[in-house]
């Protein structure tokens, strides 16, 4: 009995938590659509392995790890995340160049009612040029606080640090 309650509870927890909501990917790709600066743009995704995705400390599922192309060359890679804010979560995208430096981030949808200054622009610029081979990013030290969001500045501060090291990860065992 208790193993057909976690299969019929836990597993499509599991199995929806791989898969990007379709408005959370139609917003990612006109956020990608602005910053390449073409509507010829397309995604390939790029598969992890469970053995290997058991690895990273970012999950890696259904279409949340992605090569850019135009025209049949690549522009770069993007990531689509989701990251705990104080009472719900929020999604967010990363764009990388073809070494894997951050290029952009963008939040995509933000839920709460408080804290949605990580969104803006001028904060967000400071993961730019962050790489796998980048030193830590440390609230308060190389990332900068905002007052009444301080739980979602850690998030998204973790969650980079994560994809960061998680890419590396991916970049050693040849993913890419």
């Amino acid at each position: 009995m208790k193993t057909r309650l976690f299969i019929l509870f836990f597993v499509p927890l599991v199995l929806a938590a791989f898969t990007v909501p379709d408005n959370v990917a139609k917003k990612a790709h006109k956020e990608m659509v602005k910053f390449y600066g073409t509507e010829n743009i397309s995604k390939e995704i790029i598969s992890v392995p469970k053995d290997l995705n058991y690895k990273t400390i970012s999950e890696f599922g259904d279409e949340n790890l992605f090569k850019i192309n135009s025209g049949g060359k690549l522009l770069g890679y993007g990531y689509i995340g989701n990251a705990p804010s104080k009472t719900a979560t929020f999604d967010y995208l990363v764009l990388f160049d073809k070494n894997f430096v951050i290029t952009t981030s963008k939040v995509l949808f933000y839920r709460e009612e408080y804290g949605g200054e990580i969104s803006s622009k001028r904060w967000l610029k400071q993961f730019e040029g962050e790489s796998p081979t980048s030193k830590e990013l440390v609230y308060n030290r190389n990332i900068i606080p905002i007052s009444g969001a301080t739980i979602s500045v850690r998030s998204l501060t973790s969650e980079m640090n994560s994809l960061l090291k998680s890419i590396a990860i991916l970049q050693k065992s040849n993913i890419f």
